[in-house]
């Protein structure tokens, strides 16, 4: 299998480190979720799992949650609300969303305060390998002392700045010594959380609680590494950072996989915007299953734009698939419909770098198939296994009452971590 690097801009065949795949894949900041573009993410993801599971794979699937950041804490103080209780209530609903959408569970689900002390311990290591400097109860990540600072990236160091500002950088901090340098533990202000560390109370910054989730859970080299193609900079390229100076520049990630935007009405889908497209409502009038196929039928690295008239069409894809399924294969005389050929070239498919447009296609084709050699009465058994090996891969139910036991079973447990009521 090839896929897609980030970090090298091209594609790479697929190894995994070790007999097990490690992937670590950025989760929610949960105060306003799940829109189309988690979604996505999420789902894109769900479907590379998948796959690799059903060649055999073992995978260990770490996702987090940013329960403590800028952005929770700005929304608790809108909404006069605790910070926790904010973050938990949304937690639990993005859960319910990815029950119902049937997208595997992690098998690590961290929050970012359950490793205060390991990020401490992270922020020391930092300082000791002369990449950081404290200021003011604050640590701060000194680029310069980082020259690999932009391998991910690939941009240039004017293009930086302006995007870093986007993205939750406060250049006009009066204690850094250069705008880029990144935030590693910040000092307790009024009224925000804080845990006693060896430069006063304080919070992590956002990235180094990425970073050191990945590697708590994960190990030093991680496999894949994915997220929205918003978080590659800063995000992704200062958890390089903060990683590779403790490791002796062990590459912190083999494969960098980043899920494109999703725009609406022209637009980047986005909390700011106020154009989001939320999973719950959509919910509402399509069953998981049409949805699953609608963003399969996307490549997880094209930007595109959502369109309910096509998702209606694939809506309708999805009730033919069904129907496929669960036709009764006839005993008569003709030829046996097997649906090998179509297995062939999913693999195919999905060896190139996920291609999911090109299985969706072979997937309605095969449908196609089987209801006509179901109206000519041949039998279709075989073909009908097939259609359901597609399926199982992209998460789809079929006739299945609901989502799959170790679905339900993985997230709930994690449920029980978010008491907030929805």
């Amino acid at each position: 299998m090839k896929l897609y690097n980030t970090l090298t801009q091209r594609l790479e065949p697929f190894q995994p480190l070790n007999d097990r795949v490690s992937i670590y894949v950025c989760g929610i900041t949960p105060y306003d979720t799940t829109h189309v573009g988690h979604a996505f993410t999420y789902t894109s993801v769900d479907i590379l799992i998948r796959y690799l599971e059903s060649l055999g794979l073992d995978v260990r699937y770490v996702q987090n949650v940013t329960d403590v950041d800028d952005d929770i804490l700005r929304k608790s103080r809108q909404v006069g609300e605790d910070w926790k209780a904010v973050g938990d209530r949304w937690t639990r609903h993005f859960i319910e969303d990815m029950i119902y959408l049937n997208v595997r569970p992690p098998d690590y689900y961290p929050r970012a305060t359950d490793v205060i002390a390991e990020i401490i311990e992270a922020v020391s290591g930092l300082l000791e390998a002369g990449v950081a400097y404290e200021k003011g109860g604050n640590v701060y990540f000194e680029i310069d002392r980082w020259p690999e600072f932009g391998k991910l990236s690939h941009l240039m160091r004017p293009e930086m700045l302006p995007i870093a500002n986007e993205r939750g950088n406060v250049a006009e901090d009066p204690y850094k010594k250069d705008p880029l340098d990144f935030v590693l533990w910040q000092s307790q202000k009024p009224g925000e959380p804080g845990w006693p560390s060896p430069w006063g109370l304080g919070r992590p910054g956002w990235h180094i609680e990425c970073s050191t989730m990945a590697t708590k859970y994960l190990g030093e080299t991680v496999d894949i590494h994915g997220g929205g193609a918003d978080l590659c900079f800063p995000h992704h390229e200062c958890e390089i950072a903060q990683v590779e100076p403790l490791t002796g520049k062990k590459p912190f990630v083999r494969y960098w996989l980043h899920t494109a935007m999703v725009s609406h009405d022209g637009e980047k889908m986005s909390k700011s915007l106020g154009n989001l497209v939320m999973i719950r409502d959509l919910l509402k009038v399509y069953t998981p299953d049409a949805l699953r196929l609608y963003l399969g039928s996307k490549h997880y690295r094209d930007p595109w734009s959502f369109d309910e008239g096509e998702l209606k069409k694939v809506s309708r894809s999805a009730l033919q698939m069904l129907k496929a399924v669960t036709a009764p294969s006839q005993a008569g005389n003709g030829r046996p419909l097997e649906g090998t050929a179509a297995w062939s070239s999913f693999l195919e498919a999905m060896e190139d770098d996920i291609n999911t447009p090109k299985a969706v296609s072979l997937m309605d084709s095969l449908t196609e198939e089987i209801l006509e050699a179901v109206s000519a009465k041949r039998p279709v058994e075989n073909a009908q296994q097939v259609l359901r090996r597609f399926a199982a891969i992209f998460g789809l139910r079929l006739d299945r009452p609901g989502p799959e036991p170790r679905v339900e079973r993985g997230w709930k447990e994690f449920l029980e971590q978010f008491q907030a009521v929805v």
